[in-house]
């Protein structure tokens, strides 16, 4: 890229997000955190960098992303970069003895990983478009979204999870196909078992179960790799339209 990155990172407080908040900072870029508003977001961009900022956002909320993306082009520049890491997880089975599975939660992880991830990225492409481009290959932008291994493989008690997953990862190459006119990219990632602060907290003989069914290497996925792949493909123009997973070759039972 011939201007530098400049990333708008929703749930960048905490996780993936921040993780790819921390690269994009490390490798001489600007980057806005986009989480909740009680969230840690603006105690940790005080602390990181005068090249970042935090916004208060929901991503179903379509003023509060406007807000945030005119946040991060008059403060950081043009964005070149939006990842959407924000999302929830929810667990139930579809029918049990107690009956059908919460339609409220369903709903609910839908409007937040699907609807929300869509609503970012649209808003995005909008800012975008209006860019000049940064490259010899007309390029404006690229949106990075989050999937998960669940989009191919879901298990049991995931219904709401995987479905949700299982659309930003069909999402990926309609982005893709809709946006080229306008020189934006998009791609997703789906991460297997990753050590987010969530994960770590589980207790030692669990997560060296969980680590024991990837082939190789036999650990959990660090935050960090996550956020080294999502670097790499805001710098690398010719990755486009496709969902890499990202799991040490986990394919769930």
């Amino acid at each position: 890229m011939n201007r530098g990155v400049v990333a708008l990172v929703t749930g960048g407080a905490s996780g993936l997000g921040l993780a790819t908040v921390r690269h994009v900072i490390k490798t001489g870029g600007k980057a806005l955190i986009a989480d909740l508003p009680g969230s840690k977001g603006s105690t940790i961009a005080q602390e990181m960098s005068d090249n970042c900022r935090f916004s208060p956002v929901d991503v179903t909320d379509e003023a509060s992303v406007r807000s945030a993306l005119e946040m991060a082009a008059s403060e950081l520049g043009p964005i070149t970069a939006a990842v959407s890491c924000a999302g929830i997880a929810t667990a139930g089975l579809t029918f049990s003895k107690r009956g059908p599975g919460s339609l409220d939660d369903f709903q609910r992880t839908i409007n937040v990983n699907l609807v929300g991830t869509y609503n970012v990225c649209r808003l995005a492409a909008e800012a975008m478009s209006a860019q000049e481009p940064y490259n010899e290959s007309g390029e404006r932008g690229v949106l990075i979204n989050t999937a998960s291994v669940a989009a191919f493989e879901g298990q049991r008690g995931q219904a709401a999870y995987a479905a949700s997953k299982g659309g930003v990862r069909a999402l990926t190459i309609v982005l893709a196909r809709d946006l080229a006119a306008f020189g934006i990219r998009a791609c997703t990632i789906a991460p297997g078992i990753i050590l987010t602060p969530m994960m770590a907290g589980m207790r030692d003989d669990i997560k060296e179960s969980l680590a024991a069914g990837v082939p190789f290497p036999k650990r959990l996925g660090h935050p960090e790799e996550y956020g080294a792949l999502a670097h790499h493909i805001m710098t690398n123009g010719y990755l486009n339209g496709e969902t890499i997973r990202m799991d040490g070759a986990l394919r769930m039972t």
